[in-house]
């Protein structure tokens, strides 16, 4: 008969044991691959081996280099993305290599990372009977027309991330022009401010259906900076923007261009739905 220990222990998932130690998986690609696959089967994750630059990540060799460098938190901290990607010699066209790195291992890697490397048993899910999800602390750190940002804390992990809730239908007194649907990559609206006099006025009385203007890269950036920033530091917000700039100098070229590309889609939206709203009111007009 299981112990009330045993039990308890049963009804959690926890971490699965190391196969094998990390020394020698890091020496042996076989060894490693094996031990991977079997640790997402036990977890109930996804394992697909990402593409690119039109070829295969090999998974192997990004784990050796970043926990020669002291694991994935030891290279965020020190910068050291562009010096794993400069192993794999991609190809001169393949932009923003750093930044699919550091976003592949931590989909990957990361938790694996956790066990074979650094040995810990950090329990993650209980699945006592009857119970169908897991504890966490979380916050709002902002609300947008599609949902919030969030931060979630698991373990001694803070997870920061985007909580979408179904588009509302339109009520019976709007308008009969189609609803506007949410089409930016991270469709954060900061809070707005309070302005007083002729400009509030404007804004009050303007079109609720003209589609939201597009937002720069650095825009992008500073929105997801800014609720990670107010998760942990809510009583030092006045100083945000200058942490925030200072962040955003300190990024890399290709970490650059990921939040310029969103920039430019972003503005590829606005045209779009600045267009399509322009002939509604033309059409709607003839009438």
């Amino acid at each position: 008969m299981m112990s009330q220990e045993a039990i308890v222990q049963a009804n959690k998932q926890v971490y699965p044991p190391p196969m094998a130690s990390h020394e020698k998986i890091v020496n042996d690609p076989n060894l490693f691959k094996e031990c991977l696959k079997n640790f997402h089967s036990v977890m109930g994750s996804k394992y697909t081996v990402p593409v690119i630059g039109g070829k295969d990540l090999d998974l192997y060799v990004l784990y050796v280099e970043v926990t020669k460098r002291g694991g994935f938190d030891k290279v965020v901290t020190d910068k050291k993305w562009r010096e794993v990607s400069s192993v794999f010699k991609f190809s001169p066209t393949t932009t923003s290599a750093s930044y699919a790195l550091r976003k592949h291992y931590f989909t990957l890697l990361h938790q694996f990372e956790q066990v074979y490397f650094f040995r810990h048993e950090v329990p993650l899910i209980d699945k006592s009977p009857g119970s169908m999800c897991f504890q966490a602390e979380g916050t709002i750190d902002a609300k947008f027309d599609c949902g919030y940002l969030v931060s979630i804390k698991m373990g001694s992990e803070v997870l920061n991330g985007v909580l979408y809730h179904p588009q509302q239908p339109a009520s019976s007194s709007s308008s009969k022009l189609p609803p506007q649907t949410c089409n930016a990559i991270v469709p954060y609206n900061p809070p707005p401010h309070h302005h007083s006099g002729r400009r509030n006025r404007r804004r009050k009385g303007g079109d609720p259906n003209r589609p939201k203007p597009n937002r720069s890269g650095y825009n992008f950036f500073f929105a997801e900076k800014h609720a990670m920033l107010k998760s942990l530091y809510p009583n030092k917000e006045r100083e945000f923007t200058k942490m925030i700039g200072e962040s955003w100098n300190n990024l890399s070229p290709e970490e650059k261009t990921v939040y310029q590309n969103i920039g430019v889609k972003d503005k590829e939206r606005y045209q779009k739905e600045l267009k399509e709203y322009k002939e509604r009111l033309t059409t709607t007009s003839g009438y």
